[in-house]
């Protein structure tokens, strides 16, 4: 059987309910109707276009199951994340929400587009932090619709993701700090500047804006959704991050099919797993340090708030996976195992299939997760090349 030499720490949470509808109260964060109502508005942009829905078949015989499922985002609007879902669609429903107050008419995504309310728009600013992918959707909305943009990253985020935000045209600060620390410089200084913070963490006293950050995402399983057809995965192997997409993740599968939803499964890495902490001390932890990891889009301590309500019930399960698993992890998707398709995947992508392929290692944990060779896996491929040089630089040296 394939392996990527990986060691997995797991915790299967006991607060998980499992057989319980989705429930009513989390709707007012993530919902099927807030859903619908993101995908209206995306589908408008131009260049839009459904992303692909992989079915690599040999490698699902090679470690016995009967299916994995690889949803790719390497190429969503040229930005390579699906992280493009989420920051812009925030960012056009402030710009909605500030011309309307201005003018008490809310324009339409056409409006914006053609620059119909440009005298209101372009005194605007929008802000945030990023370890990249999330500031790049942000920077390229401001863009799309035509207001400012400042970004803050931290000194672990590369150049070449530096490079990529400002070529969208915001002014990008450094932070001295980890990507926490980055958060709070950013939220700091909007108030002093009067700019329109539009993160994907929520913390006290921000709360609204980071659900429609997490209901973009949704777009792409609404794509999954009907890609698969009729088919219901048993399993979801997802990124955890600060816990945004996983939450969007999980409650869209939760309140589509309910007691057939998959078992969830929360993966991170070793160096910055809050949510797996979080998880085995039943509340909000935070983890602190450098969060030193190749999966940059992951460097996360802080849980977000308004995440960690659905994932503290809705997830089943939180994993850790090492550093080694990574570049060879992407390395076998980009060569295509044994006539699968080619996948670009960045280092933050192939987090959860990497740790897909080392629970299939361990009987334990296969048992416990109910991995066999009927279960059918949906893996969400976040990135492509987001920094193409680290990436060549990764697949060059895991064939060493």
């Amino acid at each position: 059987m394939l392996s990527v030499n990986g060691n997995l720490n797991h915790f299967v949470n006991p607060a998980a309910e499992t057989r319980a509808p989705y429930p009513q109260y989390l709707k007012s964060i993530a919902s099927l109707a807030k859903s619908r109502q993101a995908i209206e508005v995306i589908s408008q942009w131009p260049g839009y276009s459904t992303t692909p829905l992989h079915s690599l078949d040999h490698l699902a015989t090679d470690i016995g199951v009967e299916k994995i499922w690889y949803k790719d985002e390497s190429q969503r609007f040229h930005l390579k994340s699906f992280k493009a879902l989420g920051g812009a669609y925030a960012v056009v429903l402030q710009l909605q929400a500030q011309v309307k107050k201005a003018t008490g008419v809310e324009p339409g995504v056409q409006d914006l587009l053609d620059r119909k309310y440009d005298p209101i728009v372009s005194q605007l600013t929008i802000s945030c932090a990023t370890d990249g992918n999330h500031g790049r959707s942000v920077a390229w909305g401001c863009q799309m619709f035509g207001c400012a943009c400042v970004i803050y990253i931290h000194r672990d985020v590369s150049d070449g993701r530096k490079r990529a935000i400002e070529a969208y045209g915001a002014t990008v600060l450094w932070v001295d700090g980890n990507y926490d620390h980055s958060v709070k410089q950013a939220d700091a200084v909007a108030g002093l500047h009067g700019r329109i913070i539009v993160s994907d963490t929520s913390y006290e006293g921000y709360m609204d804006i980071p659900k429609d950050v997490a209901i973009g995402y949704t777009t792409l399983l609404s794509e999954s959704v009907g890609q698969m057809g009729a088919e219901i995965p048993t399993h979801a192997f997802i990124q955890g991050g600060v816990g945004g997409l996983p939450s969007a993740v999980c409650a869209y599968f939760w309140e589509l099919w309910g007691e057939q939803r998959p078992r969830f499964i929360v993966v991170e890495p070793e160096a910055a797993n809050c949510l797996q902490a979080s998880a085995r001390a039943g509340y909000p932890v935070t983890v602190e340090g450098d969060h030193d990891t190749l999966m940059a889009g992951l460097a996360c301590g802080e849980v977000s708030v308004l995440a960690w309500e659905i994932l503290s019930i809705g997830a089943n399960d939180f994993m850790t996976v090492n550093e080694e698993s990574v570049p060879l992890t992407m390395k076998l998707l980009a060569g295509g195992f044994n006539g699968d398709p080619a996948i670009e995947a960045g280092e933050s992508a192939v987090a959860g299939l990497a740790a897909l392929i080392t629970a299939r290692h361990s009987q334990q944990v296969s048992e416990i997760l109910g991995l066999d060779k009927s279960s059918r896996v949906y893996i969400l491929g976040t990135e492509g090349a987001t920094d193409p040089e680290l990436y060549a630089r990764l697949i060059a040296d895991s064939q060493n």
